[in-house]
């Protein structure tokens, strides 16, 4: 697996890289019991072997040096893009670009997958292409506006009021260039 490609493992675990042993072990079970593919409810066998992926490399001491070592040049390299980019990122207009983005990947996975609506903000980034620190302002901007909330497991889900949102603002942009169309 390439560098950019990495798993974030302690996203995965939903703990921070200096987690103890003991704290790590108590997560994993949580999560694995909460995505155990023989749980009705939550299950899920991608998020169960992620989380197992996980845990295997994290309570390893010799498999966690090499991990936190990679771990930590991501995050550097990463934030080194963000305080590169920073100025060029500052565009009103991008920006709410992106909040459409987010809000459709959103608005098409509530209805293409009702019984799973959320998205991780892990999924986020690589369906937008846009790292997760860019992403954070969005993300808190749509919350606070009530058109997303953070549910379980840290997941990105639309809600009824984003839904409503993004379908007035199509009805806005169409009959917008139907009266450019009609003018020219």
């Amino acid at each position: 697996m390439e560098k950019d490609e990495m798993v974030d493992y302690y996203e995965t675990l939903q703990v921070s890289s200096n987690a103890e042993p003991e704290t790590l072990h108590r997560v994993y079970r949580m999560l694995a019991q909460r995505f155990h593919p023989d749980n009705k409810e939550t299950g899920s066998d991608v998020r169960f072997r992620l989380v197992s992926e996980a845990y295997e490399v994290l309570s390893n001491p010799e498999k966690r040096v090499r991990y936190d070592v990679a771990h930590e040049n991501r995050q550097r390299n990463r934030w080194r893009l963000v305080a590169k980019g920073a100025e060029a990122e500052n565009d009103f207009t991008v920006e709410q670009l992106i909040r459409l983005t987010v809000l459709e990947v959103l608005y098409t996975r509530r209805r293409l997958e009702p019984h799973e609506p959320g998205t991780s903000t892990l999924e986020l980034e690589k369906l937008i292409g846009r790292p997760r620190e860019h992403l954070e302002f969005t993300i808190w901007f749509l919350v606070q506006k009530k058109f997303i909330h953070r549910g379980d497991s840290a997941v990105l889900v639309i809600t009824a009021e984003g839904v409503e949102y993004l379908e007035q603002k199509y009805q806005t942009d169409l009959q917008n260039r139907r009266l450019g169309a009609k003018t020219e």
